[in-house]
Order: C-alpha cells, then structure tokens, then sequence
C-alpha cells in the first residue's frame, strides 16, 4: 500500500527532488510540488495494479519499480523498467493499467491526477522536456531488449543482465547476489534456464559466491559468451 509522506521533512525533500530531476528552479519546483502528493512504497508494494483503471500520473523519484505483465496462465513479462526520473502512469488521461507497476525497491513518487499533469508540462517546459528524456531512455531501453531478444539465446541474455548488474558497481561483483527469478525476468528467460546459465559459470570457474554476493571472475570472459 503506498504511504503518504506527510512529515514537515517530506515537502523539502520532494522540493529538491524535483528540482534536480526536472533542472528547474527552486521556486518553479515548489510551485510543481504544490499540484503533486508526496507517495511511498515499500519493496513488493504494488503502486499501479494491472487492469485498474488509473487516473494519475508518477514520476519517480527515488527507488526502482518495474511494469509487468501477466498472462492468463500467470506467465510474467518484464516491460520497463522505472528509474529515478522516469514517469508511468496516465500520462495523458484516464487509462486502464496495461501493466502492473510493482515497487522493487523501497519508493518514492510524485503523484499527480492525470489533469493536472497536462496542465503542467503545458505551462512548464522544464517538465515537458524531463517526460521527454524519461520517454527516450525508455525507448532506447526497449529496443535493447528486442534486440538481445532477437538475437541472443537464453543463456546470452542472461550473461548480458549479469554484467549490466556487475558494471553497477566494481564491475566484477554483484551485491546483493542475484536472485533467479528476479534474473529470469530481466533476461526475459525461464528461471530454470536462469540457474542453468549461473551454474555454468559456477562450474567453470567464472563466477564464484562469496556471503551476500555473486563474483564474475573473468568478465571479459563472459563478454566473449553473449550470443
């Protein structure tokens, strides 16, 4: 369930976010903030629920949330993924949810009834120029993905996650260490072909776990194995 952020803190925090994310003034970011509701969600929160029909607009300012879609037989597919900065929701009107958006680490957004969102990015440029960034990087995003879906086998997809997720920080270890279906879904695989592709590495010796993490010990080895 989302939780209001209604403490004195909360409205300079969400002044700030804003204006760095929206390369605004201070003033202009109040200004936005005051059409806005301040939400939190924790992990696993669901912040959009696929099918319902939504008439507000997010922009998310802290955290990691993912849209994703079920199938009648409860198959699910990773559509986009939401980064600090990125919007979902109704941007333009009323919509019913094509997809679940579920918080995927602990969350902050700025909500905004779909109206009011149209009014702003109408009278400030700064917010129509931030949903347009937010809008690109999407698309370059999902057409990586059709791409590697195109053109790399399972197990290449998720070699390719496994470094994306290394090069987040020393580029060698993943902390905490991936969880399998979590890693299924990124790589658009099965999660039993997920365990398949780590337990390769594993046994060859160009991964190895250590407490609370996944080391790649040759990435440019696994470089050479995305096919």
């Amino acid at each position: 369930m989302p939780q209001k952020s209604g403490t004195a803190q909360a409205e300079p925090e969400l002044h700030a976010s804003l204006k760095d994310i929206l390369r605004c003034s201070g003033e202009l970011a109040v200004s936005i903030a005051a059409r806005a509701k301040n939400r939190s969600y924790p992990v696993r929160a669901v912040i959009i629920k696929q099918g319902d029909r939504n008439s507000a607009a997010f922009l998310l300012i802290a955290g990691l949330a993912h849209a994703l879609k079920y199938g009648s037989e409860g198959q699910m597919v990773l559509l986009r993924e939401f980064r600090t900065g990125d919007f979902f929701g109704a941007i333009a009107q009323d919509e019913s949810g094509d997809a679940e958006v579920v918080a995927i680490e602990a969350s902050r957004a700025a909500m905004f009834a779909a109206f009011d969102f149209m009014v702003l990015i109408e009278t400030h440029s700064c917010l129509g120029l931030a949903l347009m960034r937010a809008l690109l990087r999407q698309l370059r995003a999902a057409d990586e993905k059709v791409t590697q879906r195109i053109m790399l086998s399972a197990a290449g997809r998720v070699y390719a996650e496994l470094l994306k997720l290394a090069r987040q920080g020393d580029g060698r270890s993943i902390r905490p260490a991936p969880v399998l279906a979590k890693l299924a879904v990124q790589a658009n695989t099965t999660r039993e072909s997920a365990s398949r592709a780590v337990n390769d590495l594993l046994r060859r010796g160009l991964a190895r776990r250590e407490p609370g993490a996944l080391i790649l010990v040759a990435p440019h080895r696994l470089e050479e194995m995305i096919v």
